[in-house]
């Protein structure tokens, strides 16, 4: 039997475990990459390590969610990331150079490597054919160090790709429609692999669209194979020497199989508040919008924005709606400054900023009250635009600029019905990627060859061991799909304290409820309840490390979202899965005991423990942890758990000498 693209990749790749479903693997990291909020944690831990040099192929330092620097806070950690970039062997992006996922995918993606990095939407550059997967930063400092990264072997399932768009639905349109089939939770433990004679019809930025999206069905990765269309990329990047050809083999072995005829496809939008909300744009056409963005990692290249300055070329945004263009890199705004573009969005009253995720967190654009925001993000959980209660869209631009004309939602073709000389602005790449290179610094040429660290960047806590006996208050209990975005928000007032986790920890689930961090700190311990898919959205580590810092003991959830149940074991925190009934009869303020040795219990392999509430009941909770994780679980978390095998040689790169 043959193997699938991603089987190959890993199997290339393997260093531990078998390509068995649902076993655990572990895998040499080629590339990692860490953004300015994720970053320097990252950074924090591989100085804690006592590492002197990068190990991989290649690390990537981003500055691109706080690019403002509104607060000298956001400025200090730009710094401190320079320098870690300097001292460790990393290369930087320096503020508004871009979004991690475009910069990197402009400059170092290539078909066959694999890239671990610290941010949800890193499975980007699968649309080159690169295995890319989003972990919490402390998975991405022990892989910078040499370590293997784990992960459990996903399925890989076969996304056949027939026909070719027709005019006005794109590739934002493919994996509106596979969120629409399959929800935010159809893609856990999965890889997406794309075939078919569709594939290439589709660019590489397109095939990128779908990839980064992957991210929100909660999927491993998502990948495409390469072809002429990925040489052609490449070449326009000047990389061209980086193709190499990749495909599943004839008789490759699928887990499962769906179909997309792209010729069926018609303009798609997710409706508030969560991306698998999708309907056909007509279904909600005549909706009043007060605000459109085009930008984001998902769609903020310059083959995303183009067609938003064709569709406005001689035209004006309507006088109620605000418009804003956010590149997803400055070499996109380069470009299109060139061609003119620019100067043409500007005439029609189009706001064009920074290329940052800013407005995607919550960071700038924040929507007024009781308005209609129409974006194409990737995101639109409820108040992560950065006001509680918001009205978020996500489409494509060509959707996005239509509403923006008209002053409501509006399905293009109906537009260009409408207007009678409104055309389909198509897709196309420029003649060559040929933007400066300025705001990247390589490794030797750093500026920095020692860390800087201004008063806000603090340290790195550590829990201790796992104990035997676990008890406390059920602290808070919650529903299905609480998000990072609930767990710890990354608006501009929350984000500046992603490097002092004592402050940052006060802000803990106050989404959910205000007075939780307080309450937890006072209860010194407890458990957190939750429904299904806890932890989806962010790759963001501090959604686990703040409640540990607050004494939160584990979670007992109907599921978890995988790379947040990965950061609950990285930071010692068990995390124990309930039943239906068991979560319905846990109420907030009970007291819950584990009854069994839970450290003998983790050590020895137990899978089921038994919890007691308020000593009057009792049920099954389970824990799916690997040998591996049940070690760094029971150490307290994976920075002592590592220090440890660094220390007895078996951790990949050694420590440096005193």
């Amino acid at each position: 039997m043959g193997q699938t693209l991603t089987e190959k990749i890993l199997d290339d790749h393997l260093v531990e475990g078998t390509l068995e479903p649902g076993e655990e693997i572990g895998i040499e990291i080629d590339q990692v990459l860490a953004q300015d909020t994720t970053g320097t944690m990252v950074w924090l831990q591989f100085e804690a390590l006592e590492l002197e040099e990068v190990q991989t192929e290649l690390a990537a330092q981003y500055c691109d969610h706080q690019t403002y620097q509104f607060d000298f806070k956001n400025t200090d950690d730009h710094r401190f990331l320079r320098s870690a970039a300097g001292t460790y062997g990393a290369y930087f992006s320096r503020p508004g150079n871009g979004i991690c996922h475009n910069v990197h995918k402009e400059n170092f993606a290539a078909p066959g490597k694999t890239l671990l990095g610290s941010d949800s939407h890193t499975p980007t550059p699968g649309g080159l054919g690169e295995l890319a997967i989003g972990a919490g930063g402390l998975d991405i400092a022990v892989a910078m160090g040499g370590g293997a990264y784990y992960v459990e072997m996903p399925e890989v399932v076969n996304v056949r790709l027939e026909g070719e768009l027709p005019e006005w639905a794109t590739a934002k349109d493919v994996i509106l429609e596979m969120l629409r089939r399959l929800s935010v939770k159809g893609g856990v433990g999965k890889v997406f692999e794309y075939t078919g004679p569709g594939v290439e019809t589709l660019s590489v930025p397109e095939r990128t669209t779908i990839t980064n999206m992957g991210t929100e069905l909660g999927a491993t990765s998502s990948i495409f194979p390469t072809d002429e269309q990925t040489r052609e990329y490449l070449a326009k990047q000047d990389r061209e020497d980086e193709y190499v050809e990749l495909a599943p083999d004839e008789d490759a072995d699928y887990a499962d199989e769906l179909t997309v005829d792209l010729s069926d496809l018609e303009p798609l939008i997710a409706t508030p508040s969560m991306p698998d909300n999708v309907v056909p744009v007509r279904e909600v056409a005549g909706e009043s919008v007060d605000q459109v963005i085009i930008g984001s990692c998902t769609n903020g290249g310059y083959e995303d924005i183009l067609p938003t300055a064709k569709m406005l070329e001689g035209r004006e945004v309507n006088k109620k709606t605000e418009m804003i263009v956010a590149p997803g890199s400055k070499q996109a705004s380069e470009i299109l400054a060139r061609e003119g573009w620019t100067a043409e969005l500007m005439a029609a009253g189009v706001n064009f900023s920074e290329a940052t995720c800013g407005a995607c967190i919550g960071i700038g654009h924040v929507p007024a009250s009781d308005s209609v925001s129409l974006r194409t993000f990737n995101r639109n959980f409820e108040g992560r635009s950065g006001i509680e209660d918001d009205s978020v869209y996500l489409c494509s631009p060509e959707v996005a600029t239509a509403a923006a004309i008209k002053g409501e939602i509006v399905d293009p073709r109906d537009l260009a019905d409408e207007l009678g000389d409104l055309e389909a602005p198509g897709f196309e790449l420029p003649d060559a990627y040929d933007g400066s290179k300025a705001d990247i610094i390589a490794p030797d040429e750093a500026v920095d060859d020692g860390l800087v660290k201004g008063p806000n960047i603090g340290d790195v806590p550590l829990k201790d061991a796992l104990d035997a006996h676990l008890a406390g208050e059920a602290l808070l209990k919650m529903d299905d799909n609480i998000t990072t975005d609930h767990i710890i928000p990354a608006t501009a007032d929350i984000l500046k304290f992603r490097s002092n986790i004592e402050k940052l920890s006060e802000f803990t689930l106050s989404r959910v409820d205000e007075s939780f961090a307080s309450r937890a700190l006072e209860a010194d311990g407890g458990f957190l309840v939750a429904g299904e898919n806890y932890g989806q959205g962010s790759s963001r580590e501090h959604a686990a490390l703040c409640p540990m810092y607050l004494g939160i003991e584990g979670v007992l959830a109907q599921s978890f979202a995988r790379i947040h149940k990965a950061n609950l074991f990285n930071f010692g925190l068990v995390p124990l899965a309930i039943d239906e009934e068991t979560y319905g009869k846990i109420e907030q303020g009970d007291e819950i005991e584990i009854v069994d040795d839970v450290a003998e219990g983790v050590a020895s392999g137990k899978e089921e423990f038994t919890i007691r509430v308020n000593d009057d009941w009792e049920a099954a909770a389970h824990l799916d942890a690997s040998e591996r994780e049940r070690r760094i679980l029971a150490a307290g978390g994976k920075l002592s758990w590592t220090k440890q095998q660094y220390e007895s040689g078996e951790g990949g790169a050694q420590p440096a000498d005193d």
